[in-house]
């Protein structure tokens, strides 16, 4: 709980730096998702402080572990064998209590290949002069890829994490 809390913060923070009036007019918030705990604490935050706002979780192919849970109805795993340039969000299953959170608060959950990742980092790293790793880098890629429709309205994408190596930087930016 102390967690998920703490992860909470990250929507408290975008709020906060939106513009005046425009906390209510959010009409999306989309963050990346691993074992779901970021997920969860922005979900609790969003629910009190923005409770119109569409919550979409973004995970890599092959760890769309919570976009299989959410259609079951329950804790789905992944693939031991899955492989994703993604590492920060290769979690086996949702965890326990963040799916208890978000398979009620979430409004859907999205996967994006490692291929949308990658332009992804290039776009935040040319565009927006940020250098992302690519777990962070899943629901900027969601968005760019069009998984995401923002409808017209504020939103908020979260891009988080600089824990990048060097020959995957590299890498990444050479496919452009």
């Amino acid at each position: 709980p102390d967690v998920l809390a703490a992860q909470g913060t990250v929507a408290l923070e975008a709020l906060e730096d939106l513009p005046d009036g425009a906390r209510g007019e959010l009409g999306l918030f989309a963050a990346p998702c691993g074992g779901g705990g970021l997920m969860a604490g922005c979900c609790l935050a969003l629910d009190a402080l923005a409770p119109a706002a569409r919550r979409v979780a973004v995970e890599p192919a092959g760890f769309d572990d919570t976009v299989r849970s959410l259609a079951s109805g329950r804790r789905e795993t992944n693939d031991p064998d899955a492989r994703t340039l993604c590492d920060a969000l290769q979690a086996a299953t949702p965890a326990e209590l963040p799916f208890a959170i978000n398979q009620p608060m979430l409004t859907q959950a999205v996967a994006v290949t490692d291929g949308e990742v990658a332009r992804a980092m290039r776009f935040a790293l040319e565009e927006l002069r940020v250098v992302a790793e690519p777990g962070g880098s899943v629901a900027l890629a969601a968005l760019l890829a069009g998984h995401l429709d923002v409808q017209g309205r504020s939103a908020v994408i979260v891009l988080s994490g600089g824990n990048v190596d060097l020959p995957l930087l590299q890498s990444v930016i050479a496919q452009g």
